[in-house]
């Protein structure tokens, strides 16, 4: 599923909290948040898409979850956090090329022909935050039991997952229908993945020995060599090279959005404009890595996953025909279903450590709310969604402004950036709130309460969002008429 992720470590962040963000960019996916608790958790897993078939352990944790409303596809739990404060991002669609499709095919299924059983397929984006979450203690843990289920049952598509705990992030690639890499985000850097395979730089030698920061398949080294994989010069080791992809369609989808937010992340280490940019929309060489030249905020990761190259020539709502505007694919895209950022604080007492910020719909017009995740329910706002549009929760009410601002961009936009700033600053200020009653109290049970009231904030500031921006919208219709208008 096209999707845009953002790593953030501890170090690089303004308050020592880890972050794994996603926009999960479907067709438009209805989706909610929820919590599994463990007696709702099945003991044995089904595939709707490729029918595999997984017996799960016996003691999973609750989590937070957004599934898909409609399960006709199954239930794409997309990202959470669980009781262990250990957050999961799943997944990002990312690309791969002929030579290791051929050495090491995907997991399909295929139905069932005349005289023939059906082929079982592996395990993908549908399956994978139910089949790990919920069995996790750490970062490092969700990386070994992904790669387990990898290597046992396949997948049948190219992915890049993320994880984190309150010390550590990790990225996961699968290579291939059974191979897999993975490495340890270092703590004072941010990683940004737009739908390729990322990782430009990886240690074999740290993977086959010590194992402190890059992890791997067993046999990947003999994959590599055996089918003549290695495209790298002078014994360096790209693994973007070797595992990616470098096509034509990425220089308008995938590249342009690694662009834009290594140039908001690092805009004087690098030269990003210009005739002597190092790096242009296009470039197939922008690095996976950056160490920010400032710390980074939970407002900065939506922020740029929220973007539609403004400031630059290719933003499609900008007012100049520049002859390049609208020609890239942005971050903030219409049909996304949500994003969350799984934030893992290190100032708070465990029960607290985990918060979720929740963006329901197209992120450049959605605001971002901050919610609990150690609690036994979510406030009907962000889990009462139905197919139907309503204005009672989050994800419609996002859509319906989105859909409104897009056509009447400059007259919305601001109010959607007071909308998007209220919802930052009075969430804020709510977390901070109970974050100091219940460090004092010991009553880790009002995390509930503090949900209710950040939902019951978000519900009103987006109501009053959705009135101004119908009503500006109203106002520039083009069936309007005035007597003076002749």
């Amino acid at each position: 599923m096209p999707c845009t992720t953002i790593l953030v470590g501890k170090k690089a962040s303004n308050d020592n909290s880890t972050m794994i963000a996603r926009t999960d960019d479907g067709h438009f996916d209805v989706k909610k948040l929820v919590v599994v608790e463990p007696k709702q958790q099945k003991k044995h897993y089904k595939s709707v898409i490729s029918h595999v078939e997984i017996d799960l352990p016996d003691d999973p944790m609750r989590y937070t979850a957004c599934p898909s409303v409609d399960r006709k596809n199954g239930i794409w739990a997309a990202t959470g956090i669980n009781a262990a404060n250990v957050g999961m991002t799943a997944t990002e669609t990312i690309t791969s090329n002929p030579r290791v499709l051929a050495a090491d095919p995907l997991v399909e299924y295929k139905k069932a022909k005349r005289g023939e059983k059906e082929t079982i397929g592996g395990i993908g984006e549908e399956d994978m935050v139910v089949l790990v979450l919920p069995y996790i203690h750490s970062a490092r843990e969700g990386v070994l039991r992904l790669a387990e289920l990898l290597e046992q049952y396949g997948t049948y598509e190219s992915n890049g997952i993320a994880f984190n705990d309150e010390n550590e992030v990790w990225w996961m690639e699968t290579i291939g229908g059974h191979h897999w890499m993975a490495r340890r985000v270092p703590d004072d850097a941010c990683v940004v993945n737009p739908n390729q395979f990322g990782m430009d730089a990886f240690d074999l030698k740290d993977a086959f020995g010590a194992k402190k920061a890059h992890l791997c398949s067993k046999d990947l080294k003999k994959f590599i060599a055996d089918n003549h994989l290695d495209l790298n010069q002078n014994g360096a080791f790209n693994p973007r090279d070797v595992f990616g992809s470098h096509g034509d369609s990425d220089h308008v989808y995938n590249t342009p959005r690694a662009w834009f937010m290594g140039r908001f992340l690092t805009p004087r280490t690098y030269r990003w404009d210009g005739p002597d940019a190092e790096f242009t929309p296009e470039s197939d060489n922008i690095p996976w890595l950056y160490v920010p030249e400032r710390k980074v905020t939970a407002e900065d990761v939506k922020y740029l996953l929220s973007s539609h190259y403004q400031g630059t020539p290719y933003n499609p709502y900008s007012g100049k025909d520049t002859g390049k505007r609208g020609m890239y694919r942005s971050i903030g895209i219409n049909r996304t279903g949500v994003t969350s950022i799984c934030q893992i604080r290190s100032d708070v007492p465990d029960a607290i450590k985990g918060v979720e910020w929740i963006c329901f719909g197209s992120t450049t017009f959605s605001a971002a709310l901050p919610v609990y995740t150690n609690v036994s329910k979510i406030p009907r706002f962000l889990s009462d969604v139905t197919l139907d549009a309503s204005s009672e929760n989050l994800y419609w009410a996002s859509r319906l402004i989105g859909a409104l601002a897009d056509h009447n961009f400059p007259y919305c936009v601001q109010l959607v950036e007071r909308y998007t700033n209220a919802v930052a600053a009075k969430g804020r200020r709510i977390v901070l709130e109970y974050d100091k009653k219940m460090a004092e109290s010991g009553d880790f049970s009002l995390t509930e309460e503090a949900n209710d009231a950040l939902c019951k904030m978000a519900k009103e500031e987006t109501t009053s969002a959705l009135t101004k921006v119908l009503a500006e919208a109203s106002t520039h219709m083009k069936n309007g008429y005035n007597m003076a208008d002749n």
